[in-house]
């Protein structure tokens, strides 16, 4: 994988949820074009490791040479584990410039009966613990000059209900609030907040259809783009609003979604 940008090289950044999936395809987009990338994950260390391994090769193969890419394993649920995390990447890089705020689980919750608990580690991972890194990163972007960058990743169902998942739809409603709110609080102190909202990806949060012909193909039916997307699809857009090239954007969700968020069942004229 190579490239002949250079729109992070220099910058620092930290990946949440960054072992796999949407999150090791957007630590390979940075680091592809010269930016030096922590891997945080939860008991995921070989994962991690993987991820570490294709990152070097990444960094050697672009010209960037050795990079100081990082494993920074911490349970973003918890407050002291993030203000560690942050602080050491701080301590070991002299900076921090980029935050992705990718880290999420999901799992039923019917609301008319759920567990507890799992809804309560939803909420704790998906929106605490994107307010826990939000709000570190930003304190040490205030802490020196140049600003900085958050990119959460929200869903197609910020805004698309999902029946049966009450407690991922409440998340990732939050989290497109959470993005607005972060990014009009310090818009004018050269810091930006936005989000991608991805629609249906091929990473292992899909394993219920992403390997089963008939399930898959059942999903596509309904994205009006006809397919599902690849986690590299995913990493263009995050690279795209983490970069000098969406300099004058801020607050904003960009859907990457196949069209999902377009009211696909309006494509026929069924209603007037």
């Amino acid at each position: 994988m190579t490239s002949s940008r250079h729109r992070f090289d220099g910058q620092f950044a930290v990946v949440t949820g960054g072992s796999r999936g949407i999150g090791r395809a957007v630590a390979e987009a940075f680091a592809a074009e010269g930016g030096t990338v922590a891997i945080n994950h939860y008991k995921d260390e070989a994962e991690a490791e993987l991820t570490l391994t294709s990152l070097a090769s990444i960094s050697q193969n672009a010209g960037f040479g050795t990079k100081a890419h990082r494993n920074a394993p911490a349970d973003v649920a918890k407050v002291d584990d993030v203000k560690a995390m942050i602080d050491q990447l701080v301590a070991t890089w002299g900076r921090l410039d980029i935050l992705v705020n990718n880290a999420g689980i999901q799992a039923e919750t019917p609301g008319d009966g759920f567990d507890a608990a799992t809804f309560e580690r939803i909420i704790a991972v998906n929106v605490l613990g994107q307010a826990y890194c939000a709000e570190h990163a930003i304190a040490h972007f205030l802490s020196r000059s140049g600003g900085g960058v958050i990119v959460n990743t929200t869903s197609v169902h910020e805004i698309i209900p999902k029946p049966g998942f009450l407690a991922y739809s409440v998340s990732k409603g939050g989290l497109g609030n959470m993005t607005r709110t972060l990014a009009l609080e310090f818009a004018d102190r050269g810091i930006r907040v936005n989000a991608v909202g991805p629609g249906a990806v091929l990473t292992s949060i899909n394993d219920a259809w992403r390997n089963d012909e008939a399930a898959k193909r059942s999903v596509e039916s309904h994205i009006p783009m006809g397919r599902a997307a690849t986690s590299e699809e995913m990493a263009k857009a995050f690279a795209f609003l983490a970069s000098d090239d969406a300099s004058y954007i801020t607050g904003q969700t960009l859907y990457a979604c196949g069209g999902l968020t377009l009211y696909g069942e309006f494509k026929q004229n069924w209603s007037s």
